[in-house]
């Protein structure tokens, strides 16, 4: 970000006298648009590869040709899409030096640790057995391309823990102490494995894997609505309506254990999502509602009486703090925290209305002969994705003002020397590089997937 590279946007982010504001604000938005289109990639990346050791195992023991097919279809949807989520998360890692050098000195030594891990081994683990998937499929053995999966399944799940080590230790920082200024690790054991890792860790893996098997359901499905690829589509369609249904209900009862975790450790988070104002007793859940911060009220529509007492603590009468208990410079942003979480939970609800639908379709035998929900399955493929990126937001709004919660803030950790027309300026960037990307990348699965139809066609005319 050299000096006087776009002077119209600094001036236009100056105040009298030169002084620059909104750096905070906008490295914030820098940083949620770069994280927020990153987290497109890695869950999808997750899932398909546990999907894909899965038909390689199923592979090595049928070893016929429409497996194959099936196997390497997948390993070419995997493949593009973790280029893409590795170009993206590289990007984004750069912003901790460059828009967050407060941050990166306090916590660079706790921080950094969990960070250098997941590239130095999981990473690399992850791109080296992906790399022997897509170009030694006619090079090695069977049981090699089916060790390699297993090991590309492996380095993403890796890479997922540690990525996770560090973010929750920013929600519930734990093994630390603090000397001249820096956060110094005491307990290794405590900084990895703090109050929300392995609730956060189990979600998202979860998520994961629902967002791929909606992902091969919806695409199965459109191969059927053309009447394409039928017998690779069907084998398809029917693991990920199993896997969708499975790991749909697996997000209620992982999202519900995060959830406790959140009302131990977080209270002002909890109630935030809940929109919950005044302390009480017997606390309901809002289901339909709005929150209206100027008036430090929730206008609540539908409500289920005693529920979030009891969700959160296991006990009808428990006491849920308020946000007016809260000072107002410690209190989460409401209505972005409320909206997505209920977002989150809503689409949650369709997922699993969806999935079971189609489970027993599939236990009927028709599912492959009912179009309304071969299209729904196509329709319902960004739903995953959607809820991803609400929950995200959930959790990360919910965490401010803190960028360390209860330890450090968030305008404590933005760098000081970078003017806020750069930092406009390079989100601009970002934005535009970005789009292109995903564009890209949507182009590329169209294109693999119209191959494959070709493929079905060439089959077909040889088989006549």
């Amino acid at each position: 970000m050299a000096t006087g590279l776009c002077p119209p946007l600094s001036a236009l982010c100056c105040s009298q006298g030169g002084k620059l504001i909104d750096t905070v604000l906008l490295s914030r938005i820098q940083f949620g648009f770069t994280a927020g289109f990153h987290f497109i990639f890695p869950p999808l990346t997750i899932g398909l590869a546990w999907f894909i050791f899965g038909m390689m195992t199923h592979y090595r023991k049928t070893d016929s040709d429409s497996d194959r097919d099936m196997v390497r279809f997948w390993i070419r949807m995997l493949a593009t899409t973790f280029v893409v989520g590795t170009a993206t998360g590289i990007a984004m890692e750069f912003q901790f030096g460059t828009n967050w050098a407060g941050y990166s000195r306090f916590v660079g030594d706790i921080f950094g640790a969990p960070l250098a891990i997941e590239s130095v081994v999981a990473f690399f683990l992850e791109s080296t057995f992906i790399a022997v998937l897509v170009l030694g499929w006619d090079r090695v053995s069977q049981k090699m391309l089916w060790f390699a999966s297993m090991m590309v399944a492996v380095g993403s799940t890796i890479s997922a823990f540690w990525i996770l080590v560090a973010n929750s230790w920013q929600q519930t920082p734990a093994g630390y102490t603090i000397t001249s200024g820096h956060a110094r690790l005491t307990s290794l054991t405590q900084a990895v494995f703090t109050d929300s890792m392995w609730p956060r860790f189990f979600h998202t893996l979860d998520g994961a894997l629902a967002t791929a098997s909606f992902f091969v359901m919806g695409i199965s499905a459109a191969y059927l609505l053309r009447n394409k690829n039928t017998s690779f589509a069907k084998s398809c369609l029917a693991a990920g309506v199993v896997i969708a249904f499975i790991t749909s209900l697996g997000q209620l009862a992982t999202g519900h254990v995060h959830a406790r975790q959140v009302a131990r450790t977080q209270k002002a988070k909890l109630a935030a999502i809940e929109g919950l104002y005044d302390t009480q007793r017997r606390a309901p859940m809002i289901i339909v509602g709005i929150p209206v911060p100027g008036k430090e009220n929730t206008l609540s529509l539908v409500e289920i009486p005693k529920l979030l007492s009891y969700m959160a603590y296991g006990n009808t009468n428990a006491k849920v703090k308020g946000l007016r208990d809260f000072p107002e410079d410690q209190r989460p942003p409401v209505l972005p925290t409320f909206i997505s979480f209920h977002v989150m939970v809503g689409i949650g609800g369709a997922m699993i209305g969806l999935s079971l639908s189609g489970l027993y379709l599939l236990w009927r035998k028709q599912i492959y002969r009912h179009k309304w929900f071969l299209r729904a399955a196509v329709i319902a493929i960004p739903l995953p994705f959607i809820a991803n990126e609400v929950g995200w937001v959930t959790a990360e709004m919910g965490r401010q003002p803190w960028v360390v919660y209860g330890v450090m803030r968030t305008n404590e950790a933005a760098s000081t020397n970078v003017p806020a027309g750069q930092t406009l300026f390079s989100m601009l960037m970002f934005i535009v590089v970005y789009a292109f990307l995903f564009l890209a990348w949507l182009y590329m699965l169209r294109r693999e997937y119209l191959y494959h139809l070709g493929q079905s066609k060439v089959r077909q005319e040889v088989k006549a």
